[in-house]
């Protein structure tokens, strides 16, 4: 208990830096340029709180939970060598998963041109395909980049005969599969999955099932709208409550806790009901283990219902009227450098990035700073929101920043270490989560209705641009470290060849020498491909 006690402690510290930011520069907002009416301030401050909270337990239950059910089934389910039943387990699990996704369930309920259900079912659907596609990638040793090349050719080919109403939708649909349920498990999966393999390129496999799995429900919406008409619709509704007092403020939160309550019930328990079954039929674990495992997703649910009521109730009412301020002014196209300084700080809020920081330097011995690839994201959102703010003003089709974006990386992924790009791929559906859900959408909506534009066309895409970016910057990150290792090599490869001998210098001091100078080059050891690279 005191262990746990401690790790509370630290998780609230953290969730504490991450989400104050963002927390700081809405305030700043809400005092000068966009000024919004006192309930929805109070309640955007009381939903700061839940966040702060609900992130620090559901990272806590993440790591008791999620991530080790998600190991135990991909190694138990590659141990038995039976390709059909991988490929059934791997279906179910993605599409089950995909349907209680929260984040799937708002953009739902902001779409008007196509039903719900069967948005929701043509998503899971495609989740679960291409999670089969990641697991037979890695059993056999498939390299990323070709088959996001093939699938992305796909994808473009597509959407050049359905309707430009579907694009948006179809690219969004893409990030936000990927969220706080689905990110944990996933990428667990696929680092079971690869352990089983024990060759050099196993850690560089561990990635990309999150990036594949966020291009499944593209094609799964483009297939859709090949046979399906969108409904004629001038946008979402969105509606903001007025609070009179204090009162109704904490009944605005008492009556979304059972609501979130279930949708986190939802999506959890399946989860749950699986692993115990199918650790029944395999190898069991022990009660300690188990024990441990209930306990870390009860910290999951409670986490995640705090952290989803304080983003849907706190900051998504905020997120709008801050747009719809900004968007009615002469001055428009301040929200484009606003929207990126939020982008900026927002990305740190997210649950599912901090999952993905914490595997990236599990898995590379920390040889990947924590830092490093926060920036990273951090500079790639920031300038998605900037261009999907610059598109919502301008009316620019999302297509073309998207096709230039996805053949930047592609290209990227050709000069880059392998692992980068399984990073970067899967940094980009990690990205566009929750927040950019709740409250990056809904800013956009509020600009676009603000300025008369398109919601559909125009205001949708946000989430699309937010999971885009970050595939370059992170692949930038890996052609820096590229450059750092060879300038480390090459200084380490002079000093193993040249022969020191100063006036008055031994032949002792120059090894002495060359040691000190060598070990000052080797601070980290990593390994790409099949080459031990020191930097």
């Amino acid at each position: 208990m005191l262990k746990y006690g401690t790790n509370l402690k630290e998780k609230l510290i953290e969730s504490l830096k991450s989400v104050l930011p963002i927390s700081i520069i809405v305030l700043i907002l809400c005092f000068t340029v966009s000024p919004i009416d006192i309930s929805n301030f109070t309640s955007f401050i009381a939903g700061s709180v839940l966040l702060v909270v609900g992130v620090a337990l559901f990272t806590i239950g993440a790591d008791m939970s999620m991530t080790p059910m998600g190991e135990y089934v991909g190694a138990q389910m590659t141990k038995s060598k039976k390709i059909c039943l991988i490929i059934l387990l791997s279906f179910v699990v993605g599409a089950m998963i995909t349907i209680s996704e929260p984040d799937l369930q708002v953009l739902a309920k902001y779409v008007p041109s196509i039903n719900s259900t069967t948005l929701i079912l043509s998503v899971a659907a495609g989740v679960g395909a291409f999670l089969v596609v990641a697991m037979l990638r890695i059993l056999f040793g498939i390299k990323l980049k070709y088959l996001l090349i093939g699938f992305y050719a796909v994808v473009f080919i597509l959407a050049s005969f359905v309707d430009k109403e579907f694009w948006t939708i179809a690219f969004d649909a893409g990030g936000v599969t990927t969220g706080p349920m689905t990110v944990p498990f996933i990428m667990a999966l696929g680092v079971g999955v690869s352990s089983i393999r024990s060759d050099s390129r196993e850690s560089n496999d561990s990635f990309g099932l999150v990036s594949l799995c966020s291009i499944g429900p593209i094609i799964a919406v483009l297939v859709l709208g090949l046979i399906h008409a969108p409904e004629t619709s001038s946008g979402a509704a969105f509606e903001i409550s007025q609070l009179e007092n204090s009162r109704q403020l904490g009944l605005s939160y008492i009556k979304a806790l059972p609501e979130y309550s279930f949708d986190v019930l939802k999506a959890v328990m399946p989860i749950v009901a699986f692993f115990l079954i199918y650790q029944l039929f395999t190898k069991p674990l022990t009660k300690n283990n188990l024990f441990k495992i209930l306990i870390g997703v009860a910290y999951t649910c409670v986490g995640l219902i705090l952290f989803l009521t304080g983003a849907n109730v706190g900051f998504m009412p905020a997120g709008y009227l801050i747009g719809s301020e900004l968007g009615a002014t002469d001055y428009r196209f301040i929200v484009v450098p606003i929207g990126m300084i939020v982008g900026y700080f927002i990305v740190a809020a997210e649950p599912a990035v901090q999952v993905l920081q914490k595997q990236v330097e599990d898995v590379t011995s920390g040889a990947i700073p924590k830092r490093a690839l926060s920036f990273s994201l951090e500079i790639g959102v920031a300038v998605s929101v900037g261009i999907a703010m610059l598109r919502v003003i301008t009316g620019v089709s999302i297509i073309y920043p998207i096709a230039i974006g996805y053949a930047l990386a592609i290209i990227l992924s050709f000069f880059v270490p392998e692992i980068f790009t399984s990073i970067a791929f899967d940094s980009g559906g990690v990205a566009s989560g929750t927040m950019t859900a709740t409250f990056l959408l809904a800013f956009s909506i509020g600009t676009c209705e603000a300025v008369g534009g398109n919601i559909i066309t125009d205001a949708f895409g946000m989430v699309a641009m937010v999971a885009m970016t970050p595939l370059i910057a992170i692949q930038i990150l890996g052609l820096v470290y590229k450059s750092r290792i060879k300038s480390a090599a090459k200084a380490t490869e002079a000093t193993e060849e040249t022969i020191v001998d100063f006036d008055g210098a031994t032949s002792s001091d120059a090894q002495a020498l060359s040691e000190d100078t060598m070990s000052m080059s080797r601070t980290t050891t990593v390994v790409f491909d099949t080459e031990i690279i020191d930097f």
